[in-house]
């Protein structure tokens, strides 16, 4: 049991899986396989060996398709379905892309969940959007750049051959993009066609090459719609039937395309909101605002104030909100194995919570826009740390 309370035994945990069946053992695999190093073990399902030989290689990041999502749809993803992989602590866009562009378990990359406070500029940062909280700013505005912020290198730039990275237009070029793709050649599209036809284009070079595609539609409609909408259907079909084409010249190239995803999702009902403006007594604990995710947050508590910050959550909240000091999650590994990034302790705050069941915390500041979200992810469950991997041809 960890001092706060908690027993890391409970089952309703999903942990990640760094010792062969995880995201970060993917790309082991993948950097092994391209004639780069790797800090973990490969993936146990997908060995270098199975991926050497191939012309191109391609990684196709699909947001949001979790594994129980694509297990009960039919089609050629789910044909080419070869087991399932586990996420990242914690299960979020903001700390697997990371983890995909970099190579790096958030254990040396650092970047703990879509908002984190960061000592060095003394903000709660937004990583992916690389902007302050409030206000939007940008940090370049201040002379910050993601190159010195993060102090990270790119897996492309550890890579002997050409790389490429396929994303939506609109964030291809942005300092988060700019500074994880490297020396990758960087390609933004408009659409799922577009995105298929640059892949398909690329796929028919002599050259062979490492190809990073990402396609964002189902986490944004998996949001606004929840994951088992109609609107995540659809979209679904479409991603699935353009994979089906590309698969032509997957095969005819004498390449290989991987498919995974950042995380899976769960629908959260309205009511299943924690928010902190029904809870001043536990917001005035805190030294600053809730960071990291609603479905997992870094609490970082006023100096003297731990006993009442911790009382009120195990008496008022304890049905719908697990507790553990920062410190025990960084002991256990849920961030991955090895040496911490030297900024990691400072970015996790003093406590992480971790809402039960479906609920999630909110704790809005003074001129933020507050939003819903019908769909969620960042947490513990099955459904948001597993994702599909996806290989074609299987080896």
């Amino acid at each position: 049991m960890n001092e706060a309370g908690e027993t890391p035994s409970d089952p309703a945990l999903s942990l990640p899986d760094y010792r062969g069946g995880g995201l970060v053992n993917l790309m082991s695999s993948i950097a092994t396989a391209l004639g780069g190093t790797r800090p973990y073990r490969p993936l146990a399902a997908l060995p270098p060996q199975a991926l050497s030989g191939a012309r191109h290689l391609v990684l196709l990041v699909v947001d949001g398709l979790g594994h129980d999502y694509l297990l009960h749809r039919d089609g050629a993803l789910r044909r080419h379905l070869r087991g399932q992989l586990t996420s990242v602590f914690p299960s979020t866009t903001a700390s697997a892309i990371p983890t995909f562009l970099t190579g790096l378990a958030p254990q040396q990359h650092g970047l703990t969940g879509w908002n984190m406070y960061f000592r060095e500029v003394g903000a709660i940062v937004a990583p992916l959007p690389f902007r302050v909280r409030t206000g939007r700013h940008a940090l370049r505005e201040a002379g910050v750049t993601p190159a010195s912020l993060f102090g990270l290198t790119p897996l492309f730039d550890r890579l002997p051959l050409p790389c490429h990275v396929v994303s939506p237009r609109n964030i291809i070029h942005s300092d988060f993009n700019v500074a994880l793709s490297g020396r990758a050649q960087r390609h933004g599209y408009e659409t799922l066609d577009e995105l298929f036809a640059l892949t398909a284009g690329l796929l028919r070079s002599a050259t062979p090459s490492y190809i990073h595609a990402y396609w964002p539609q189902l986490d944004s409609l998996a949001h606004e719609y929840g994951v088992h909408s109609e609107q995540v259907a659809a979209a679904f079909a479409v991603l699935d039937a353009a994979f089906e084409h590309l698969l032509g010249v997957v095969y005819s190239s004498g390449s290989r395309v991987i498919v995974t995803a950042d995380h899976g999702f769960i629908d959260s009902p309205a009511e299943e909101t924690i928010d902190l403006d029904n809870h001043p007594a536990l917001r005035d604990t805190l030294l600053l605002p809730l960071c990291g995710e609603p479905r997992m947050a870094y609490a970082y508590v006023r100096a003297g104030r731990e006993a009442q910050f911790e009382a009120y959550v195990r008496e008022r909240l304890a049905d719908r909100i697990q507790l553990f000091r920062s410190e025990y999650v960084l002991q256990q590994g849920w961030l991955g194995p090895g040496e911490p990034h030297p900024g990691l302790r400072d970015r996790l705050g003093d406590y992480v919570l971790i809402p039960r069941g479906r609920a999630i915390l909110r704790d809005w500041l003074q001129g933020e826009e507050r939003y819903t979200h019908a769909g969620v992810h960042g947490g513990l469950s099955a459904a948001e740390m597993t994702v599909p991997l996806v290989v074609a041809p299987l080896a």
